[in-house]
């Protein structure tokens, strides 16, 4: 059996690897010729997550820096948290660079007899040749043919990335801090570095506010000795209304995007790889053919907990929006006394860590 995925990002070596794990040929047609990361840019994995790319994908313990709390404020109640998820015995989320997680995948996939990278070829018929076809790729010719109806939500706001190298700490506090200008994440990579990502905004009639300042100014636990390079970009939010086309699977940030605010944009794309490859494995145990059987059966069993998830995500987006917006700090009230309920935060914790649960 051999399958083939558009792109070479990192949910294209993900799935590849998660593939050739269970000894199943994978060519990955890639446009360019390097996929490189910028060193600011961080995903984060949520506990189950990390236990299933361990066991089904690769070892990634060596590259993740592990967190056991998340404390998150907002601006209108600065010294109290609104909710404070937390774990003593092991680790919450872990936090791993991109383009770390890339080099490890690239690296072990290169070194694979089931594995194969090939150059993208204007004509498509090649495609015909596999009875699978992945896509990941947001810019070849079929996402445009195929994949462009969509439901999309302009944030009006732009995600400036970072990364602040401090004074040594013992450092496995997230910090999430709803501020006026919106929402700002301290997510710590290493005893002296912490990742940041700013959700800024885009104010009328309001002067554009210098990003490095606003970071000093609501940092309070990091001695900062350097702020490196500012990378940015837009936010919007994105479901696609169909997964797929005849044998042509749409996958990854092609069918869904989110506001980077809770970080489980790369979270839901591991629990579709998660489920594609059950769906994979049984088919081929059963003897039946992989081809665009799959996609219906996947888009079937995902596509509601995707939407559900992703209006999730914009609900709470809108809600600290609002927020802003009325200037008040009731709703802050009304999430800090929620997260105080044990049960309620522990419903909340089992979310982010395993998504919706239909």
């Amino acid at each position: 059996m051999r399958l083939c995925i558009l792109g070479a990002g990192l949910t294209s070596l993900t799935l590849a690897k998660a593939l050739v794990n269970q000894n199943i040929y994978v060519d990955i047609i890639q446009q360019n010729k390097t996929n490189l990361y910028d060193q600011s840019r961080t995903i984060g994995i949520s506990k189950s997550n990390i236990e299933f790319f361990n066991n089904s994908i690769i070892n990634i313990d060596k590259i993740a820096w592990k967190l056991k709390k998340i404390e998150i404020f907002s601006d209108n109640l600065r010294k109290e948290k609104l909710i404070n998820f937390e774990n003593n015995s092991t680790q919450l989320f872990s936090i791993i660079r991109n383009q770390s997680l890339y080099n490890l995948l690239e690296k072990n996939l290169s070194k694979s007899k089931y594995f194969k990278k090939i150059k993208f070829s204007k004509d498509l018929n090649f495609l015909d040749n596999y009875s699978l076809v992945i896509n990941t790729d947001l810019t070849n010719p079929l996402t445009k043919k195929y994949f462009s109806r969509k439901i999309s939500k302009e944030y009006n706001s732009t995600a400036y990335t970072t990364t602040i190298c401090h004074e040594k700490k013992h450092n496995d506090i997230a910090v999430q801090i709803f501020t006026k200008m919106g929402p700002l994440a301290f997510l710590p990579v290493s005893e002296k570095k912490t990742s940041v990502v700013y959700s800024f905004h885009h104010l009328k009639n309001n002067k554009f506010k210098n990003v490095r300042n606003l970071i000093e100014q609501y940092n309070y636990k990091y001695k900062i000795q350097k702020i490196e390079k500012i990378n940015s970009f837009e936010l919007k939010s994105i479901s696609l209304r169909s997964y797929y086309h005849q044998h042509i699977l749409a996958f990854g940030d092609l069918i869904h995007r989110i506001h980077p605010l809770a970080g489980q944009g790369f979270n839901m794309t591991i629990r579709d790889i998660k489920l594609l490859l059950e769906i994979i494995l049984n088919k081929h145990s059963l003897g039946l053919p992989i081809d665009s059987s799959v996609n219906y059966e996947f888009e079937k069993k995902i596509k509601h907990r995707n939407l559900i998830f992703s209006n999730g995500i914009n609900l709470i987006h809108e809600f600290f929006n609002f927020e802003r917006k009325i200037n008040t700090n009731l709703l802050s009230r009304s999430v800090n006394l929620l997260g105080k309920n044990s049960s309620v935060n522990k419903l909340f914790t089992r979310i982010a860590d395993e998504g919706i649960f239909i």
